[in-house]
């Protein structure tokens, strides 16, 4: 069973009130040898949301319709047919008005700064946070100062969705099926095995997402990508080993300021 059902079976059959109040996240986390859950009260996190176990058999009824990478990339409104690098004219266009944005060489090396601030140099990075930041700087949940922070994260404007198995083909279907429920703006390859497909959220409710999300997951979409701070691909950036981040999907007629 997942860590989380291992927690509320043990709830259950407790006949002591845990001492100290997160024992049995705590003794759980040492159990499964995953990092505990740091800076958090054991409320806040059973209040987190509780995803789906993956269903195989609906993903592989989504797969078994015969779309793949070709249809994904024939059903874009805007394709890139040569060998130039669009990153800046995307970026420009899921984020205009030059806002904040956190952008990464890789998950230590980022910097939060006004769009601007990056004209030119963003095909060199391959991590950006899929939402504008409320500040430069916010706090870790280990109380440290940093420039990528949930804290300092602004509202959603896209969500992301990523598949950490499959083919490129079976990937392509989920992302063209969960299409005709949120509108996807963007797919963006990993550069290696992955498809991250960007959905256009902003002003919707955090209830109606999480529902969205929750079809995500069921269909094997990686659950990690919910949280608002967490680094997707840069759209035509490059990775560390010089592999593009091709971009198969762009609609950007659907975004709004």
């Amino acid at each position: 069973m997942s860590t989380e059902q291992a927690i509320r079976e043990i709830e259950s059959r407790i006949t002591r009130r845990p001492s100290p109040a997160n024992e049995i996240l705590q003794g759980t986390a040492k159990a499964y040898d995953v990092p505990t859950i740091t800076g958090k009260s054991f409320r806040e996190w059973r209040a987190a949301p509780k995803w789906p176990a993956a269903n195989l058999e609906q993903r592989e009824a989504i797969i078994a319709t015969g779309d793949g990478l070709v249809d994904l990339w024939e059903a874009s409104p805007v394709r890139f047919e040569d060998s130039q690098k669009h990153t800046e004219e995307i970026i420009d266009a899921l984020f205009p008005d030059n806002p904040l944005l956190c952008v990464g060489r890789d998950n230590l090396h980022f910097a939060t700064r006004p769009r601007e601030n990056f004209r030119g140099a963003l095909v060199n990075h391959r991590l950006i946070v899929p939402s504008p930041m409320r500040a430069r700087y916010g706090v870790t949940q280990e109380g440290k100062r940093s420039e990528h922070t949930l804290k300092n994260t602004g509202d959603r404007r896209f969500l992301i969705v990523e598949q950490d198995t499959g083919t490129a083909d079976e990937q392509s279907a989920v992302l063209l099926h969960l299409a005709a429920i949120a509108p996807l703006v963007l797919a963006v390859h990993s550069g290696k095995k992955s498809i991250h497909g960007w959905f256009y959220c902003q002003g919707r409710s955090e209830r109606r997402l999480l529902e969205f999300m929750h079809r995500a997951v069921i269909l094997g979409a990686d659950r990690q990508l919910w949280t608002r701070s967490q680094f997707t691909r840069m759209p035509d950036g490059t990775r560390d080993n010089g592999n593009r981040q091709t971009v198969y999907f762009w609609n950007p007629g659907i975004l709004k300021l």
